[in-house]
């Protein structure tokens, strides 16, 4: 008669899946913690083609033409239709629109002209700032109509130097520096 016998292997020790589950809710817990003091302290990530991509430091540098800036569209239809088709993120600012970054490339006293042949300041064509007519669905992009604008004190135009497909100002002209939250330093871009 053949006897059987039962034999167990374990091959894993039970107490593994617990300690990686403890371990990978200590590092998150770690890089939750992490990024929120780096939040506060300043820093800010772009992922978006309006400036170069990368980590940038919030400063209290005067707004002025070629700073890059962290702002909040004010409430309007244009930002409206921007936050529904996805050019913008949802966020904390007024009309639940998400922070933007651009960077000043007009300011107080300029002349913007808006062309078919892109964005002019004081006579000067922008580089990508040629107005794209519909958006990558076919739907009709707005443009900033101005034959000749002379920028109040307290405007300003933000605009991508990088992109000729980003959301700026030859869509939503100008904007009141009240919108401005900051200017950002680039620290590390790519």
């Amino acid at each position: 008669m053949l006897a059987l016998r039962t034999v167990t292997y374990c091959t894993e020790n039970e107490e593994t899946p617990k300690r990686i589950t403890v371990g990978v809710a200590i590092a998150g817990a770690a890089v939750l913690v992490l990024g929120a003091a780096c939040y506060a302290a300043g820093a800010r990530i772009n992922t978006t083609k309006s400036i170069p991509v990368g980590l940038y430091w919030t400063t209290s540098a005067p707004v002025e033409k070629g700073a890059y800036v962290l702002w909040c569209p004010p409430k309007a239809g244009v930002f409206d239709d921007a936050k529904e088709r996805g050019y913008i993120g949802a966020g904390f600012c007024a009309g639940g629109y998400g922070y933007m970054m651009k960077r000043v490339l007009a300011a107080k006293s300029d002349t913007v002209t808006v062309t078919d042949d892109g964005v002019r300041v004081n006579g000067e064509l922008l580089p990508l700032s040629k107005p794209i007519k519909a958006d990558s669905a076919g739907r009709p992009l707005p443009r900033f109509q101005a034959d000749r604008y002379t920028l109040g004190n307290s405007e300003v135009l933000l605009m991508s130097d990088v992109s000729g497909t980003s959301f700026d100002g030859r869509y939503f002209g100008p904007i009141n520096l009240s919108q401005i939250k900051t200017v950002i330093r680039p620290v590390i871009t790519w």
